[in-house]
């Protein structure tokens, strides 16, 4: 992505919650998108907040936000991330492009 250019958010968008679980602890996720219904930024609260696990999620969110602002496949990096031996995602960013795609009928 060299050279690519980051795509201004609107200052007001619509956004999406969903509530997961990694590892018993509890995240809700809040997902933004663009007009046109492309995946634009994912942010995590959870339940132990300022925890070691709340500051991973949240900067792997911050890192997926940025990767989508540059132009970046959401479907490519919810492949790429962490999974375990059945091939379920393991983290808190997999889980919720997992959860995405499912709702979007783009698994595979």
């Amino acid at each position: 992505m060299r050279g690519a250019v980051r795509e201004r958010l609107p200052d007001r968008r619509q956004a999406e919650r969903l509530d997961l679980q990694v590892d018993g602890l509890k995240y809700r996720a809040t997902i933004g998108r663009y007009a046109n219904g492309r995946l634009a930024e994912v942010f995590f609260d959870m339940s132990k907040v300022g925890s070691a696990a709340d500051t991973a999620a949240r900067d792997s969110a911050i890192c997926a936000s940025l990767y989508f602002q540059m132009g970046g496949d959401p479907e490519l990096l919810r492949r790429a991330l962490c999974r375990d031996a059945r091939g379920k995602a393991v983290g808190p960013v997999g889980i919720l492009l997992d959860l995405v795609a499912a709702e979007e009928g783009t698994t595979s």
